[in-house]
């Protein structure tokens, strides 16, 4: 495994894709390795799949990743060239044909092992960019996952201008960096074509041309047409080509620069920040599991980008919600007027919700639902003439958001206690810590005396409480608290037998994040108020929504002058861009049948986080379907706590960034929380980063 993540070189890997299949990309792969090894690159190949081999002595050959491993000097192996077919197809449809499924994760771990032995690789794909690989994947998705610039073959001819410059489009909107143009077989026969094609196409793509390979009768993919090519390669101008691949001037610098100049970042001390090296990322892209730098350096996002991302980064479908609204219309307000995704979206989370909740109210983010579902509860029983019912109940570390209404119902000194001047009081009861019991019982005797101290409060105080507010199951903000089996449901009886509103704060374990797509269906339990968030849009647009029943709501209707109406409201309130993209992440989470695939992803990581144990700073693992908090102590058998001036968990974190995966500490509780698409190959690989990463600052202690 690398110990860092690999810095970007001057001559970098290269996808070698084409307009076609039969178009010479063999030749033009071969002709570049060639040209890097004459460069003095120490440089590798791959050919993920080849369809339409022979057979010789009793095997299937690739001739296409022969003849580049001739270029190269090498022998083919596996890792060079994992899947070979006899039918000469698409990918997809030659493995099917002999009841075999390519697996895309198996390639990309391929081709991270040779990026490891070698400067750069070159790897060349099968047929044009949406030639099928797998039932769901295409050549560019391969290319979009590698995150490889490509050079792009093109065969002078009619049509040429036309398939180069869809194909320029296609590789555009995915955010695939585009090197230039290969242009093979060229014939000096003064045919219009050929006099006017090149011209036109440098000029229409804006992309300059790296190579012209002439048409050449005795060409043959084996050492002759090594020979050939190496003789073009004398021909070549070798600054034209270094400034081609060359990167362009890195923009970084100044980015930092203007970060450091003009932007207040969340929950950061600026100081530190400002100091901070190597200096701060600057995200400039996404694709599935991973972000990409302006530096061009892959991190695998151990945190789902703040809890929000569902799907991976540029999902196809929800790209596509979101530009079919956009070409509708982007906004318009939602007071006194309605839209059409809100509506639709608002029916499919009704549909999805807890029994009971039938009614839904929009607003932005997190924090903004739950001051809603606190104004609710409050006017709700005003509305029904209990003047008195005006507190809440929550937990003593608990966290709602940062509006002053849902820090009032927080319990985390350090975000909270120097704003108390400005909350309104409430009861605090002690929430369901297990790792550090406030009751000193162990785990395996827990009877959940913890709730004895909720009942008292609910049973004696309930004619002053409007509603009781829990993050059901999983505590996140907290350290990631796991509460024991049974917890949520004996709250939620406790509520409902005295009385009071009980609220579930969904915003962090909603859409499927505990392996449910709410975390209360884990206990059947039915809110009167349900407040859901990040990952509603599947991480791509702010949008959150309060979800109450009809008891609640009717509570509000009556006529003008009675003023009832719920005077609250937000400027975006069912913005018709988020809720669209909203609409599609819930449509995809079902098709995708993504609660059951995160059920038993999750009973694997069970397993695979055991090991943690081995590193003796570690005393607490915390797991919820794919919500995880590691909790680092001082000492194990005390639980004593490590000095917060240590910062441990940001030492761990830094770690973990320099091998190539971002994750954000709570305190001394290491949070992992993946996209619920991570694949197992990647899942493997944030533990084992996560792993190394801790191992390392422990042992400098």
């Amino acid at each position: 495994m690398n110990e860092k993540k690999n810095k970007r070189l001057d001559f970098p890997s290269l996808f070698v894709t084409g307009n076609d299949t039969e178009i010479g990309k063999s030749t033009a792969a071969a002709l570049l390795i060639l040209l890097y090894k004459d460069m003095g690159i120490d440089v590798g190949f791959m050919k993920p799949v080849q369809s339409g081999s022979h057979e010789a002595g009793g095997k299937l050959l690739s001739q296409d990743a022969a003849f580049m491993s001739f270029a190269a000097g090498s022998d083919v192996e596996k890792k060079n060239n994992p899947y070979v077919y006899k039918e000469i197809a698409s990918p997809y449809i030659a493995a099917k044909a002999v009841n075999e499924e390519i697996d895309v994760e198996l390639i990309l771990g391929y081709y991270e092992d040779l990026k490891l032995t070698h400067q750069a690789v070159i790897v060349e794909g099968a047929g044009g960019l949406y030639v099928p690989v797998t039932k769901n994947s295409t050549v560019l998705d391969i290319i979009g996952k590698m995150n490889l610039p490509v050079i792009h073959v093109v065969d002078i001819g009619l049509g040429t201008i036309n398939h180069t410059l869809l194909s320029m489009e296609a590789l555009r909107a995915r955010g695939i960096s585009i090197l230039g143009l290969i242009i093979n077989r060229f014939r000096d026969d003064n045919g219009i074509a050929m006099e006017t094609n090149i011209v036109e196409l440098k000029r229409l793509t804006g992309l300059p041309v790296v190579a012209v390979i002439p048409e050449m009768p005795e060409f043959t993919m084996d050492e002759k047409g090594i020979t050939l090519l190496k003789s073009l390669i004398k021909k070549q101008d070798k600054s034209r080509i270094r400034k081609i691949f060359k990167p362009p001037k890195d923009m970084t610098p100044d980015l930092v620069r203007d970060d450091l100049k003009y932007v207040w970042h969340p929950f950061t001390q600026m100081n530190e920040y400002r100091k901070e090296e190597p200096h701060p990322l600057v995200i400039e892209k996404g694709d599935g599991s991973y972000l990409f730098d302006s530096e061009g350096d892959r991190y695998l996002d151990g945190v789902s980008s703040l809890w929000v991302n569902v799907h991976g980064h540029r999902n196809k479908r929800l790209d596509e919600a979101l530009r079919n609204q956009a070409g509708k219309i982007a906004h318009s307000t939602m007071l006194g007027l309605t839209n059409e995704p809100a509506i639709r979206l608002a029916k499919k989370l009704i549909d999805i919700a807890p029994e009971g909740l039938a009614k839904v109210f929009y607003s932005d983010s997190g924090s903004t639902a739950v001051e809603i579902a606190l104004k609710m509860s409050y006017q709700y029983w005003k509305e029904l003439g209990y003047e008195g019912k005006n507190k809440f109940v929550s937990f003593r570390n608990a966290y709602h958001g940062d509006t002053i209404g849902s820090v009032s119902v927080g319990g985390i000194d350090l975000f909270h206690k120097k704003y108390e001047d400005l909350l309104f009081d409430g009861y605090k009861v002690d929430s369901p810590y297990c790792y550090r019991c406030p009751m000193d019982l162990k785990v395996s005797g827990c009877t959940m005396e913890c709730t004895v101290e909720l009942e008292n409060i609910l049973s004696t105080k309930n004619d002053e409480i409007a509603a009781m507010i829990v993050e059901p199951m999983v505590q996140g903000a907290a350290g990631m608290l796991v509460s024991p089996p049974g917890y949520l449901a004996r709250v939620s009886e406790l509520a409902n037998k005295n009385g009071v509103l009980l609220v579930l704060d969904e915003v962090a374990t909603g859409f499927g994040r505990t392996g449910e797509m709410f975390a209360s269906d884990h206990e059947k339990v039915s809110p009167d108020i349900m407040c859901v968030a990040k990952g509603i849009t599947g991480g791509y647009l702010p949008l959150a929504a309060t979800l109450a029943s009809d008891e609640i709501y009717s509570a509000f209707l009556g006529e003008h002058e009675e003023l009832r109406t719920f005077f609250h409201g937000h400027t975006y309130t069912g913005n018709p861009l988020a809720c669209e993209v909203a609409r599609a992440n819930i449509d995809l989470i079902k098709s995708e049948d993504l609660i059951e695939k995160t059920k038993a992803l999750s009973e694997e990581l069970g397993s695979l986080l055991s090991r943690f144990y081995d590193i003796g700073i570690v005393g607490d693992i915390r797991q919820s379907g794919l919500m995880i908090g590691i909790e680092l102590v001082k000492d194990r058998e005390s639980k004593e706590i490590f000095p917060i001036a240590s910062r441990i968990g940001r030492r761990v974190i830094l770690e973990a960034r320099g091998r190539g995966v971002i994750i954000r500490p709570l305190g001394d509780v290491i949070v992992l929380m993946p996209p619920l698409t991570i694949s197992r190959h990647e899942l493997k690989e944030l533990l084992d980063i996560t792993y190394l990463s801790i191992e390392k600052v422990a042992s400098e202690l």
